[in-house]
């Protein structure tokens, strides 16, 4: 196999199924060598099975890529350490790391449990965070020891991390986290030769059940609008040496992509040097947001 990341070392976690599945098997088909991670978790993240990642495994092997199982726990500290060392040991380097892994608990913030905002935090959020910094120390001291590094780092927010989402706060505060360590990553991480992307994908996986279309109910003859497989070449791209962009958000679905704009300043309304009177605040209020644009509404309402 020969492609845009050809002999580049990609881990890509939450690979079993779904987005990652896609991924990993694009970062194949494109030259990579693999490191297929997968707990084999169900969708609310009970249970474990090695068979979702073997399979994808088996599958880039049997078409004639490379790749290797790994059954990490990403958010947990020691393991996402693991992990890495796992690449790096197989196959002498590390170069693209795509932290996808996640599950939902989706309940409205007024019943949701402590349990519930705390799983779905840190196997989102933590388990971005544990990996990739796991992985750019490894990258910093190839460049302290003079090496030339060309790393990359794609992590997987959320619509509902950009906008909100009813019915799912702990998912949304926790890709929303995720979007500010992408500029937090990108901007510290850019001296040792990290460049650190996000994307917000549209499609159909196992979290989404119950809201798109199954695939059984694509023709066969027709284009699959929400199949995993149309984000991946885009994921593919911000993990390759050829990616000259760091710290940006990117929407994709189908067949379109986008970049997202965050939190921006908005106008300004000043009184001078002074401390504003309590009488004051509302009309400031009002016209600072008469002159900036509306957000977006939530996802469900």
């Amino acid at each position: 196999m020969t492609g845009q990341c050809q002999d580049r070392v990609v881990i890509v976690t939450g690979a079993g199924r779904g987005l990652g599945r896609a991924h990993a098997l694009e970062f194949a088909r494109q030259g990579a060598k693999v490191l297929v991670n997968d707990l084999g978790v169900d969708r609310d993240g009970t249970g474990e099975s090695r068979s979702p990642a073997q399979q994808v495994v088996d599958e880039i092997c049997s078409a004639g890529g490379t790749a290797e199982v790994n059954d990490a726990d990403v958010a947990d500290w020691d393991q996402a350490k693991i992990m890495i060392d796992q690449a790096v040991e197989t196959w002498g380097r590390l170069d693209t790391l795509v932290c996808n892994a996640g599950f939902l608990r989706d309940r409205m913030l007024v019943n949701m449990s402590e349990e519930e905002w705390d799983a779905v935090v840190r196997v989102h959020l933590k388990g971005h965070f544990a990996p990739a910094r796991h992985a750019a120390a490894y990258w910093r001291d190839q460049t302290k020891a003079g090496e030339e590094v060309t790393a990359r780092v794609v992590n997987t927010s959320s619509g509902a991390g950009l906008l909100g989402s009813i019915g799912q706060g702990n998912y949304a505060a926790a890709k929303a986290g995720i979007a500010t360590l992408t500029i937090q990553q990108a901007a510290e991480w850019g001296r040792y030769g990290v460049q650190v992307n996000a994307i917000a994908p549209d499609a159909r996986t196992r979290m989404t059940e119950g809201i798109f279309y199954s695939s059984d109910d694509v023709p066969s003859d027709e284009f699959d609008e929400k199949d995993p497989a149309n984000a991946s070449p885009l994921v593919v791209w911000l993990g390759s040496a050829e990616c000259d962009v760091t710290g940006r958000m990117f929407e994709i679905t189908c067949g379109e992509l986008n970049v997202c704009d965050g939190w921006q300043h908005g106008k300004v309304v000043s009184v001078g040097n002074r401390r504003y009177d309590a009488t004051e605040i509302a009309s400031a209020v009002y016209e600072s947001i008469a002159a900036t644009p509306k957000p977006a509404p939530v996802y469900g309402t």
